[in-house]
């Protein structure tokens, strides 16, 4: 059966699926595929093409690499990365986040050998897409990655503004800054006029109409400059391209020596486009709804690409944002549009190159002046800034620009690495004397590990001699140079007259300790331990600390040990006192447990618990005394009435057989909720409706029913007119461990955030 899929408000329809056609259907399904790329692919190839042609220019000139390099690089990063590559929709080709590194290695070794280093570079692409480990490529932190492009944006603007005010750029980020003032004493009029207008056409670009827009402003607006350039007869320096594109083709040249230098150069070159490329990926995934890329199949894609760039005489390839997000944008379905733009490049290069040699330089200055400073984004600053990480930012992006990009990337990491230890590994500890009492409270909670010794150290020498200790310990690690520490220190405390007792809250226990190498606890072990109910052996017991210990009493000594001095503070506030807050009303079965199901505390809910959660309208003290209590004395602002799945008290009434004289006798008080629901109750289709079962239909017209004889009690009119009190009713689905309002004429869902919400709504008039 064909079914219909829609996407998510602001992401593009996903790729085709790839695979060869099923036997038998060749024409028929390859039609469709044909018109999808030419109806999706082919407009939006152009896009990007147009988008690329400047961007390669640019990247190429400002890493002082030839100009044919770039579109060598575009073409074949289209073309076989396109084809190769993981990630469909991906579009490849020369960035601007290897623009650095490429013109350092160019400065370093010449422009031969660094087509070598490509070479190699995208041979340890492929080795990372063949082992299977692409995916560890992004266990980089982020802050570092977007500091990084940062700082290759400002390095990029630094070195450009030279060449827009007519001059030259220098080999480091440094020099450019220091000559800067000089050079603008002695810019060149033309030149900086143009590269100033590239910049205003960029950055107003998106005020146009849209129909303006489709055009790309990076090409418009070197388009604009040239035309310009030309129409004025301006002396400016322009584009050179000797000879065709395929007269810039040129073998590398082997390193002749300093190998240990290049061996880091062709690191750094495989690691940074590794992890530019999977970055981009990551990104293009969350802008459609195709399939998810294949990270290793990418990194073969990527590494073949480099070792043809290389060999070939182009620039290093990596999969590139803004031409992937374009290409998403203009509505790309397969891998055939990135091929595409390769494809013209390729004509463009090699049939128009004398356009290309009509360019001012100044003009792709600007342009790149542009895309360095649109690497600098103030939302990667205000996110660093919120989690803690501006310090690593900072550093990294500093590195990057007045050292370089492999020892700026190096230092961040360490950087970022050392702040993870620390808040990871650290550990809180604080002393204080406990009100009112002789007794002092050591908190301990965190990783507690040798790191911590001297904070224990000096915690434990402000503690008194003689006097009663607690010490709670919240820890989730515990190595054997704490454990020590904190033992020693509690048995010289004994030995001089006082007494430690220790409150162990989290599962890094102190008696597993010298048992076996410490090892991290989750927290879910804690919340199992607190919320799960007793383990027990109906044989034995609940394998308590003694043979004779029944599960009772093991559990209240775990309550002792574990969570009686996390409820003391609580219940010290309402010795003198109660003010609960509702009146809750539930039935008496052990799997409903009313502080769990509400999150809430002691001193929150006034309960009263019976066999069907009934409120009956004559012949039962308990029920009556109980409400007029919580509704009179203790003025409690809600009242509610829970009901829950399988319930057998309800079973009882539906399936009408005796179960014995005394629970008979009270059921008698559930008869008019099974006459409702015979007749066909609006609670009971609702919940017919939602596919829940016989008995539990009969559950919540049972609640519905409870409701409407509070509604008429006098305390209940009487709470509600004068006090604004609310009446509720909830349905405990003991499976599925959800709670659903039910109120006198339906039901409804309660919302994660608006528990409070549903309950507390204006309440039904007391007439119902």
């Amino acid at each position: 059966m064909a079914t219909k899929s829609s996407n998510p408000p602001g992401t593009q329809p996903g790729p085709d699926p790839e695979g060869a056609p099923p036997a038998g259907s060749g024409t028929r399904l390859r039609s469709p595929r044909l018109a999808s790329i030419l109806r999706h692919d082919v407009p939006a190839s152009i896009v990007v093409f147009l988008v690329a042609l400047p961007l390669s220019l640019g990247i190429a000139i400002a890493s002082g690499a030839p100009v044919a390099a770039g579109l060598i690089a575009a073409v074949i990063g289209g073309i076989v990365a396109g084809s190769l590559g993981g990630s469909a929709l991906q579009v490849s080709g020369p960035a601007a986040g290897l623009t650095v590194i490429v013109a350092e290695s160019i400065h370093q070794f010449g422009w031969k050998v660094t087509g070598f280093i490509v070479v190699a570079a995208g041979v340890l692409q492929i080795l990372f897409g063949l082992s299977r480990i692409a995916r560890a490529a992004l266990a980089v932190a982020p802050v570092v990655v977007h500091a990084m492009l940062a700082g290759i944006g400002i390095t990029i603007a630094l070195q450009q503004l030279h060449v827009l005010l007519g001059g030259e750029s220098n080999s480091t980020a440094w020099n450019n800054l220091i000559d800067l003032p000089a050079q603008l004493l002695s810019l060149h009029g033309p030149a900086t006029l143009l590269g100033l207008m590239v910049i205003a056409i960029m950055l107003g670009w998106k005020y146009l109409p849209e129909r303006v827009r489709i055009v790309p402003g990076a090409l418009a607006a070197i388009v604009v400059a040239t035309v310009l350039s030309l129409v004025l007869s301006m002396d400016v320096k322009r584009v050179t391209i000797d000879g065709s594109l395929f007269d810039a083709i040129g073998l590398p040249e082997l390193p002749r020596s300093d190998w240990a230098a290049i061996v880091v150069m062709i690191l750094t070159f495989a690691l940074i486009a590794s992890v530019e490329s999977l970055l981009s990926a990551v990104a293009i995934d969350k802008m459609h709804t195709g399939p998810r890329a294949d990270f290793d199949r990418e990194m073969i894609g990527q590494g073949s690409a480099n070792v043809l760039s290389g060999l070939l005489g182009g620039l290093p390839v990596t999969g590139v944002i803004v031409r992937s997000s374009t290409n998403v944008a203009a509505g790309a379905r397969s891998r055939a549009s990135a091929v595409l733009h390769g494809v013209w490049v390729l004509i463009f290069s090699v049939a128009l190159v004398s356009l290309v040699e009509q360019i001012p330089l100044a003009a792709l200055a600007g342009l790149l002046i542009v895309i360095g400073v649109q690497l600098v984004k103030l939302a990667h600053i205000r996110l660093a800034h919120r989690t803690g990480d501006l310090l690593v930012y900072a550093v990294t992006l500093l590195a990057v620009v007045f050292l370089n990009l492999l020892e700026g990337v190096l230092i961040g990491l360490a950087l970022a690495f050392a702040l993870l230890i620390w808040r990871v590994v650290r550990v809180a500890v604080t002393v204080e004397p406990l009100g009112g009492t002789d007794r002092w409270l050591i908190r301990i909670d965190g990783s507690c590990t040798f790191l911590s010794l001297p904070k224990l150290s000096s915690t434990f020498a402000t503690v008194p001699q003689g006097v009663a200790v607690t010490v709670e310990m919240t820890v989730d690690f515990l190595d054997h140079a704490a454990y020590d520490a904190i033992t020693d220190w509690a048995r010289q405390h004994e030995s001089n007259g006082g007494t430690v007792d220790f409150v162990e809250i989290g599962e890094a226990r102190m008696a597993r300790a010298e048992a076996a190498p410490p090892s991290r606890s989750l927290g879910r072990v804690v919340l199992d331990d607190v919320l799960g109910p007793w383990r027990v052996d109906r044989s034995g017991s609940a394998g308590g600390s003694g043979d004779n210990d029944g599960p009772l009493v093991t559990g209240i000594a775990a309550y002792h040990r574990g969570h009686a001095h996390l409820i003391r503070p609580h219940l010290d506030e309402l010795r003198d006192g109660q003010d609960p807050d509702s009146f809750f009303l539930t039935c008496s079965d052990s799997r409903i447990v009313p502080n769990v199901i509400t999150n809430s505390g002691p001193g929150d809910l006034f309960t009263v618990r019976n066999v069907g959660n009934l409120v009956p309208a004559h012949g039962d003290a308990s029920v009556e005394a109980a409400l007029v209590f919580a509704l009179e004395k203790l003025n409690v602002r809600s009242v509610v009435v829970c009901g829950h799945s399988s319930c057998g008290a309800m079973n009882a009434l539906y399936s009408g057989e005796s179960a014995g004289p005394g629970i008979d006798n009270w059921l008698e008080h559930g008869q008019a909720s099974l006459a409702r629901y015979q007749v066909g109750h609006a609670v009971g289709r609702a919940a017919e409706a939602a596919g829940f079962g016989p008995v539990e239909q009969l559950s919540m017209v049972n609640i519905a029913v409870q409701l409407e004889n509070l509604h008429r009690h006098p305390s209940v009119r009487r709470a509600v007119a004068e006090r604004g009190a609310t009446v509720s009713g909830l349905f405990f689905d003991i499976a599925s461990a959800r709670l659903i309002e039910v109120r006198v004429d339906g039901i409804a869902p309660i919302e994660n955030d608006g528990v409070l919400a549903q309950l507390h709504r204006e309440p039904a008039s007391a007439g119902q």
